[in-house]
């Protein structure tokens, strides 16, 4: 069985003609929309269209849809994706294929012209980048919202999604980490209806925090060991200028030092933690 999870906050105008779409491409899916604190009429749409909804009496994020989502379904495939009318409902079907050849998680991956402005596709593509260095894999789209996943495999890091935005994010490092096949598949996107509750002066300090939690999500000691040799290397530095200039040892150069000691044990402390919170539950 599938079950197609849509998170939505006041998407009323895009939900009134996806659902109809999704019920011709997915006819025997389960079609559940988790109302976020919508002040639409989602609700009513879903009850006219038989769609199960979930709604919430104020807004939780994105996350906490997504999660609220996946507890309630009952398949054994989720198929997430945006409600705003981007994603087309005729992509599901490549994502389930693609399942069918051993993966257990398929992103949908935009291409540069799906992505929403200049300032996104930039930050999306450094967010790949960086992804692709912590993992040794290439990461096409690191922050797509349309994906097929196992169902279990799926639940195993819900304790590690966050509630905002950068969900994505965070499960497809568990994937990674945990060693599950993830598959990059090429979709188009569509415009999206309505307003995006993404601003981005607000949320760029967060997305760029995203790089840091990609690192420490994933291997710690690789942004941790970097960060530890540029201490040790000013330390050293320093060193070497104030014994030619003054021939002495002096505390600016013992503290850069001891802050590459302590930067480097806390990576060595975040890798131990890390493997624990990867650690399959049996």
């Amino acid at each position: 069985m599938i079950s197609i999870v849509l998170p939505a906050k006041n998407e009323a105008a895009a939900l009134r003609g996806l659902l109809p779409r999704l019920r011709m491409a997915q006819p025997g899916a389960e079609i559940i929309v988790v109302d976020d604190g919508s002040t639409d009429e989602t609700a009513a749409l879903c009850r006219e269209h038989g769609v199960r909804c979930l709604s919430s009496p104020y807004s939780m994020g994105n996350g906490a849809a997504i999660k609220r989502g996946a507890r309630a379904a009952g398949g054994d495939i989720l198929v997430f994706m945006d409600a705003d009318g981007q994603h087309s409902p005729d992509c599901i079907q490549p994502l389930l294929d693609r399942l069918e050849q051993g993966y257990d998680m398929v992103v949908g991956s935009r291409s540069w012209s799906g992505q929403a402005g200049v300032g996104r596709g930039l930050a999306n593509t450094l967010y790949n980048r960086v992804a692709t260095w912590m993992t040794g894999f290439r990461v096409l789209d690191l922050t797509s919202g349309f994906r097929a996943v196992r169902a279990d495999k799926f639940r195993e890091f819900l304790h590690l999604l966050p509630n905002g935005f950068s969900y994505p994010t965070t499960v497809t490092m568990a994937f990674f980490r945990s060693a599950y096949a993830v598959r990059y598949e090429p979709i188009p996107v569509a415009a999206r209806i309505g307003t995006s509750h993404i601003r981005p002066l607000r949320d760029g300090v967060r997305f760029l925090l995203i790089i840091f939690k990609i690192a420490t999500l994933y291997s710690p000691l690789k942004l941790f060991v970097p960060a530890a040799g540029v201490f040790f290397a000013l330390g050293l530095a320093h060193y070497v200028y104030t014994f030619i200039t003054l021939h002495r040892f002096t505390n600016m150069s013992v503290l850069l030092f001891s802050a590459a000691v302590i930067v480097f044990l806390i990576g060595l402390i975040s890798e131990q933690i890390t493997a624990l919170t990867y650690r399959r539950q049996d």
